[in-house]
């Protein structure tokens, strides 16, 4: 009978190609307070992770909620914008038609007009009063600026274009001539 080579690794051994023999021994196992260690800081990263998801998500719903309302109450903003041309327009054609005596057309005009702001204002869409008031960036657009002294420097003087809110949003500017002092 042939004599095989009768070096057998142990059963537990691990080849390693870096090792020139080619046989490990494993590690010693861990002891049991070293597992718990390791089980409670595996726990503790899960908590941690698991508390900024929540907090994600929380944060996901809160943002998603001031979306919600915010589409709400100014989703309808750029129909408004297309609206407010027509009502200048009638305005400009009821301060022109008034003056060539079609009462009936002027009537109608004006009943059109009256419907159109009604319609807007259920839309939370109010006119900026601007004539006699201090000028204020945030809501007039000065068009021309008028030496006078029949008015304060800086009070707006004439009202080109009307200018509207949409709830306590800017919808359009009004369009302004704005007094300066005399020199």
């Amino acid at each position: 009978m042939e004599q095989k080579d009768t070096a057998e690794t142990p059963p537990d051994a691990v080849f390693d190609a870096e090792n020139a023999s080619g046989i490990t021994i494993p590690d010693v196992e861990m002891t049991v307070e070293e597992r718990l260690a390791a089980k409670e800081k595996e726990c503790k990263e899960n908590w941690d992770r698991f508390l900024r998801e929540r907090a994600d998500l929380e944060n996901y719903r809160k943002r998603v909620g001031r979306e919600k309302e915010e589409l709400l109450n100014y989703g309808n903003k750029s129909l408004l914008e297309e609206i407010l041309p027509i009502i200048d327009n009638l305005e400009r054609a009821l301060a022109h038609a008034s003056e060539d005596g079609m009462d009936a057309v002027v009537e109608g005009i004006r009943m059109t007009h009256a419907m159109l702001l009604a319609a807007i204002k259920k839309f939370n869409v109010t006119p900026i009063e601007a004539v006699g008031k201090p000028f204020d960036s945030a809501f007039h657009q000065a068009m021309a600026q008028v030496p006078t002294d029949q008015h304060e420097p800086n009070t707006v003087v004439e009202e080109y274009q009307k200018g509207y809110m949409l709830k306590e949003r800017l919808l359009r500017p009004s369009m302004v001539t704005v007094a300066t002092a005399l020199n």
